[in-house]
């Protein structure tokens, strides 16, 4: 795991400047999608699948941008692939679609962005709908549960989700709900603007905790796991923060495309392929 963390911590390093300067990183993933009969034809970007008809960004390649630094949803593997709930899950779809999934790593937001202005297909990076967002993209059906949680120092006098109340310093990754809520007016149930700060990623705000630099960090249970796993002396506070729901987002409109997704994803979970993907990176406790 502490390896792990370290090729983590690069990875996140080398995407906040390609984030600065607007480009994305874009990695191919090596996954042989031969189930490729479902397709009946493609012409240009345009497919027509027994799930309907559809345009793709780019022909025979399903396009998923995500930010790779979200264990056990997205990550990096060591001969610089990528693996996880969320690509396993996107390549399923991809092969019933007779298309070739390709991950398209960047920044949390510049996911978001990049499925809204049209460069990649579908966005999956344990993402929660909101209001805001159905405002500039549209989601497929839930897909898995997300439950945020806190971590801290060992000996942090933090140990309740009340004491969050009296942190200097929250961490946060930017753009996610965690930071959206935490970030808002104590009146809206947050702590304010001035006790939280946003980090281009999660291995990063850990990274702050563990200096010394805040007081906790807000993310998701299952990263929230790894990252602890891998730094002795912190631990997760008993109660969860908030429990969401993930799922896929495409482009605002792109109604052929969704359905021919939550078709495919009905299908999955039917005949047991996106359970056996899910208890692949999350066992039983």
């Amino acid at each position: 795991m502490k390896k792990f963390l370290a090729l983590v911590l690069t990875l996140a390093m080398a995407l906040s400047i390609t984030a600065c300067g607007g480009s994305d990183t874009t990695e191919d993933t090596t996954t042989d999608t031969t189930d490729g009969a479902q397709t009946e034809e493609t012409t240009g970007n345009a497919v027509s699948t027994e799930y309907g008809d559809f345009t793709v960004v780019e022909a025979g390649k399903l396009h998923m941008s995500t930010n790779a630094a979200f264990p056990p949803y997205e990550m990096t593997t060591d001969d610089g692939g990528f693996e996880g709930i969320d690509v396993e899950v996107a390549d399923a779809i991809a092969q019933k679609l007779g298309l070739e999934l390709v991950v398209d790593d960047m920044g949390f937001d510049a996911a978001l962005t990049a499925v809204q202005t049209g460069q990649s297909d579908i966005a999956m990076a344990g993402i929660t709908v909101t209001e805001d967002r159905l405002e500039v993209m549209d989601f497929s059906d839930s897909y898995a549960t997300g439950v945020q949680v806190v971590i801290v120092r060992e000996d942090s006098p933090i140990q309740t989700i009340d004491d969050l109340a009296n942190a200097e310093m929250i961490g946060c990754q930017a753009a996610t709900t965690g930071y959206i809520y935490a970030s808002d007016t104590p009146e809206n149930g947050g702590y304010g603007e001035d006790h939280v700060t946003a980090y281009e990623n999660g291995a990063l705000a850990v990274m702050a905790l563990v200096n010394g630099q805040i007081d906790a960090v807000i993310i998701d249970n299952e990263p929230a796991k790894a990252f602890v796993e891998a730094n002795e002396g912190l631990k997760i506070l008993d109660t969860p923060w908030v429990e969401e729901e993930y799922a896929i987002g495409v482009a605002k409109g792109n109604t052929d495309l969704l359905d021919a997704i939550n078709a495919v994803m009905e299908e999955l979970k039917a005949d047991g392929t996106f359970q056996s993907i899910v208890d692949k990176y999350i066992t039983a406790e």
